[in-house]
């Protein structure tokens, strides 16, 4: 059985002359509906304002809560906050934190949402407005679900507010597997990050993947993954750098799975970035991560090639 988190709010319907597809939520539920595997879906609700402060500057909670953030801020986040996106951007880390404790209590659970990872304590940036995996990570060792949280960045853009919102901290490790060239310019200091040269192609992403990520398991032991499971390292990416391939993508999220299933590790999944004019395309990658993790853990088994979900 997956369990899914997803709320209707997610979904804010936009013009689609936009680069970030504010429908995409809704295309990958359509996405995972098709795929005809056995899922639970489970509804957030909106992450309270203490919760939020403890992470984000309280002058800028209270901007995104009242959609009264200044123009440069809306500029470097890339989209207009109004109340639909405000409202979303409360609700997708409750997701993250809500997919994060069923994790704990079945092994694997995906946000069908999140990975904002870009969001910093005072401003939003690349799309991201608040960062869920800093948010729901902080909330769940504050009230001692677990010690130990490895947040592992597998976005093509380097996870820089992430990095900067949990510096220092020694019970938090974050990982970030991303294009060196890509966005940000100026990146922050993860605990560890892997810079990738452009066009870099199965072969050698994995062999990155798979050279880090299972000495941080051993070595730091965390008792739960947060993973930001964008799809943009694919080829055919709007905003890509890399060249994974469709299999490129399974096989990092069948290592990634694997890895957490041999150690024990809860593992629970963010959608992160994925872009491109065929949105159905996009969608149906995120999908295919979802359902792989899944499997890969234990509890689902998808079809190889699920159908297409959008005609």
């Amino acid at each position: 059985m997956l369990h899914l988190v997803h709320h209707p709010g997610y979904v804010v319907e936009a013009a689609r002359s936009g680069t970030f597809p504010h429908d995409k939520y809704a295309l990958v539920m359509r996405a995972l509906a098709a795929s005809g595997v056995p899922m639970t879906v489970h509804e957030p609700e909106v992450l309270p304002l203490a919760w939020l402060e403890a992470v984000h500057d309280p002058a800028y909670v209270e901007e995104v809560v009242r959609c009264t953030v200044p123009p440069a801020k809306q500029r470097r986040i890339g989209f207009a906050i109004d109340e639909r996106i405000s409202r979303r951007s409360q609700l997708s880390p409750g997701g993250t934190w809500l997919a994060a404790k069923l994790a704990l209590e079945h092994g694997y659970a995906a946000n069908s949402a999140g990975g904002s990872h870009h969001a910093l304590a005072d401003s939003g940036a690349g799309y991201c407005v608040f960062n869920d995996l800093a948010l729901a990570a902080n909330r769940l060792i504050e009230e001692g679900d677990v010690a130990r949280i490895l947040i592992l960045d597998l976005d093509v853009h380097q996870g820089d507010g992430t990095a900067a919102l949990t510096a220092g901290r020694s019970d938090i490790f974050t990982l970030s597997v991303h294009a060196e060239k890509n966005f940000p310019s100026r990146k922050a200091r993860s605990s560890l990050d892997i810079a990738l040269p452009d066009a870099t192609g199965d072969a050698d992403y994995l062999e990155a993947l798979g050279g880090s990520l299972p000495p941080v398991l051993d070595h730091f032991a965390p008792q739960l993954i947060l993973l930001q499971a964008g799809v943009d390292a694919h080829a055919d990416d709007k905003l890509g750098r890399l060249a994974l391939t469709d299999e490129g993508l399974a096989a990092r999220d069948r290592m990634v799975g694997g890895e957490a299933r041999r150690r024990g590790i809860a593992l629970a999944s963010t959608l992160g970035g994925g872009y491109g004019a065929d949105r159905e395309a996009v969608a149906l990658r995120h999908a295919r991560t979802i359902l792989t993790l899944g499997a890969a853990i234990g509890g689902t088994h998808p079809q190889a090639s699920p159908p297409s979900p959008c005609p």
